[in-house]
């Protein structure tokens, strides 16, 4: 029997068109007509890897590579009085097969049946898509395996499960719920920037809440930071709320936060646009330890810093603590973030303030959330 001519057409043009080698798909085709001619006859197959013998293993289907002609053989025992037609042949019969055999030799019979036309039909067609889809795939990772970090422009197609399915050019992307911003409203056929963070088992892994969302963000809007002329040295972000992030000119005459803002501050009005409610703080760095912290707990004022092991004592004036501090004690949670290092604030006349989210008890969220930046990148 053979598969119809436009199945084999369709086999050579998938090959052809997607790469894959026909013979690749002959193999799969051949051994998913074998399973389902198995499933038909005998319902169910046991796979247990410990079964030895199971029915339908001493059967095998042959696709012919140029006609497409297909059989199913069966390899029986020769014996003496058949007790099992399935896997036995009698002496007699395997004679008029092969003239030289003798018992316990194995013999290979072709099979009649009336079923295999149709389930080689059905069969190709679900192999022929399989192999499409595994060629997608595969197309996925070699056309986005090598821009991961990149910001693309995503198509918002469904929310499945807490997840945001995505569409970049043909592929489809997914942004799991820790990737989004939290008090973000993802809307069905609103396009979004987000960055490509990773590519896992062929799936791809789109962020908008990761650090690095930012720094790409800013990459793209600040020409001297794509050109290497401003650095961004350090990101402390909580995505939706606020975030800061450290910059440093390798220019005389550059100024490295004003080049961040922009003219009439259009540069960092777009890239807050982009995040909707998120502030962002643009703090100088300094290799000056005691300084970069000072800057890192803008907008506060700051009188004195001491540093000690890692832990910086932190002196500013009793009407900015409250500032220096933050709502939730987020601007110093961000601080010890962008800084790394323990930051401990007092007022000018040693008042202290006890908050919830005080800097000790953000210690192990700081090493998950900050984004450092390799100064050679």
């Amino acid at each position: 029997m053979a598969i119809t001519s436009e199945l084999i057409v369709a086999i050579n043009q998938i090959a052809a068109e997607r790469g894959i080698e026909k013979e690749e798909v002959f193999k799969a085709l051949e051994s998913s007509i074998l399973s389902a001619i198995k499933k038909e006859k005998y319902g169910r197959i046991d796979r247990d890897e410990d079964t030895e013998e199971q029915e339908g293993s001493n059967l095998a289907v042959e696709v012919d590579r140029e006609s497409g002609e297909f059989r199913l053989f069966a390899t029986k025992v020769v014996v003496d009085s058949v007790k099992d037609e399935e896997i036995e042949i009698a002496l007699n019969e395997a004679e008029l097969i092969s003239p030289n055999v003798e018992l316990g030799d194995s013999v290979e019979i072709e099979m009649p049946s009336d079923d295999l036309g149709r389930i080689a039909t059905q069969t190709a067609k679900q192999v022929l898509l399989q192999k499409i889809r595994e060629s997608e795939k595969e197309a996925v990772i070699s056309e986005f395996n090598d821009k991961i970090g990149e910001v693309f422009t995503a198509l918002m197609q469904r929310m499945q499960k807490g997840m945001a399915v995505m569409e970049i050019g043909k592929a489809t992307a997914y942004m799991p719920q820790e990737e989004q911003i939290s008090n973000e409203f993802y809307r069905v056929g609103d396009r979004y920037k987000v960055l490509l963070k990773s590519i896992v088992d062929s799936s791809i892994i789109v962020s908008r809440a990761d650090p690095q969302f930012l720094i790409e963000l800013f990459k793209l809007e600040v020409p001297e930071i794509e050109s290497g002329v401003v650095e961004i040295k350090a990101v402390a972000r909580e995505a939706g709320s606020r975030s800061k992030i450290a910059v440093v000119s390798h220019q005389d005459g550059i100024d490295p936060i004003g080049s961040c803002v922009g003219q009439r501050g259009m540069r960092i009005a777009n890239i807050m646009n982009e995040l909707g409610e998120e502030k962002i703080d643009i703090i100088e760095w300094d290799e000056d330890v005691e300084k970069f912290v000072a800057n890192a707990l803008s907008p506060a004022k700051v009188e004195s810093v001491d540093i000690e092991d890692d832990t910086a004592t932190v002196v500013v004036p009793s009407d900015q603590l409250s500032l220096a501090i933050g709502r939730d004690g987020q601007n110093v949670r961000l601080a010890w973030k962008l800084t790394d290092i323990k930051i401990d604030i007092e007022g000018e006349g040693g008042e202290t303030v006890d908050i919830e989210g005080s800097t000790e008890e953000k210690e192990l969220e700081s090493e998950e959330d900050t984004e450092k930046v390799d100064s050679k990148e």
